[in-house]
């Protein structure tokens, strides 16, 4: 039987996570060694540039995310899709060769996910997919429960893992800080309106939302509108990329900062809003505003902490789209442009 969302039936979804969260609660963890985990998609991008010129690299929303904390120097855990094909040992080469993990169960996908972004001279992109999404029915938790608990893009929308996925946020929210990125894709998800209802399920269990203004535009008319009533909603914070015009966090107390773009020549934007993302976690977890008990500090951020952490999250995405691929920073690339 399946839920209304296309995934597994709710008892036997609760039967599976919940076991694992209570053992994470349970556990006792040193503050230092808590991770992150990613639930989503991790793929392949090939990417067709305007000189013909065709080349594959590892990729996937949430696969970014999570290779953008590891090389910032965090833990963290992917829960993905992957198949046992060339493509997919690749992507986990390239996943933790910095140091991230995929969580073991993760490979049992008949072939490994594909998108096929086209760039244009400017540096934009359009995406093509090849793509299924699942969460392993088996999969083994990470040793350490988790600091925070990160989701977005077709993960969070597509049956039948969409399903799995909201129940794995439900299940976690007593015990970790939900983050959440929409990244719509367009071709592959339903039109807008159901798009935003699928999208909305997820916001309404985030404490952290990032959002792109283009992905607001394509769900509402008024995407400033659409991300002030999100931020009223239940999240405690919700920040809203706008491209070459920066970001602008609102909170749920009416705190309101934008910051700038950080200046770059743009190679291409591949990766660019997962890494912003990354650097939003890592910067929060910096702050001390990642983790249950770090929920009231979190709802009451002063603006000055979220600028900080808001231009250190623009300028990661500046160095990222300053060159080919979703080929976020290390932690020591970050000090030597700070310096």
């Amino acid at each position: 039987m399946t839920s209304p969302g296309g995934g597994r039936d709710a008892d036997v979804l609760e039967a599976a996570y919940a076991p694992r969260v209570e053992e994470a609660r349970l556990a006792p963890v040193d503050a230092a060694e808590r991770r992150v985990l990613v639930v989503g998609e991790a793929l392949v991008d090939v990417v067709h540039r305007p000189d013909g010129t065709v080349t594959e690299h590892p990729g996937g929303s949430p696969a970014n995310v999570a290779l953008g904390l590891a090389r910032l120097g965090r833990g963290v855990d992917l829960l993905t899709w992957l198949g046992r094909d060339d493509r997919g040992r690749a992507v986990v080469a390239h996943l933790e060769a910095s140091g991230a993990a995929v969580v073991p169960g993760s490979d049992g996908a008949a072939a490994t996910s594909v998108a096929r972004a086209h760039l244009a001279a400017d540096g934009g992109a359009t995406y093509e997919f090849d793509l299924t999404w699942r969460v392993p029915e088996r999969w083994a938790s990470p040793p350490t429960p988790p600091l925070a608990v990160h989701t977005g893009s077709i993960a969070a929308v597509l049956a039948p893992g969409a399903a799995d996925v909201v129940h794995i946020l439900a299940a976690h929210r007593a015990s970790a800080t939900i983050t959440y990125d929409p990244n719509v894709r367009p071709s592959l998800m339903p039109p807008p309106a159901q798009t935003r209802a699928a999208v909305e399920r997820v916001v309404a269990l985030a404490d952290v939302v990032k959002v792109s203004e283009e992905d607001l535009a394509w769900l509402d008319d008024d995407p400033m509108g659409l991300a002030e009533a999100w931020a009223a909603a239940g999240p405690h914070l919700v920040v809203v990329t706008r491209g070459a015009q920066g970001a602008v966090a609102l909170t749920a107390r009416g705190v309101r900062v934008a910051v700038p773009a950080a200046p770059v020549a743009v190679a291409d934007t591949v990766g660019a809003g997962d890494a912003f993302m990354a650097a939003l976690l890592d910067g929060l977890w910096t702050a001390g505003l990642l983790g249950p008990e770090a929920r009231p500090v979190l709802r009451a951020v002063d603006e000055a902490t979220l600028r900080r952490v808001l231009e250190r999250c623009a300028l990661v995405a500046g160095i990222t789209v300053g060159r080919p691929g979703a080929d976020p920073p290390t932690a020591a690339e970050l000090r030597d442009r700070e310096a």
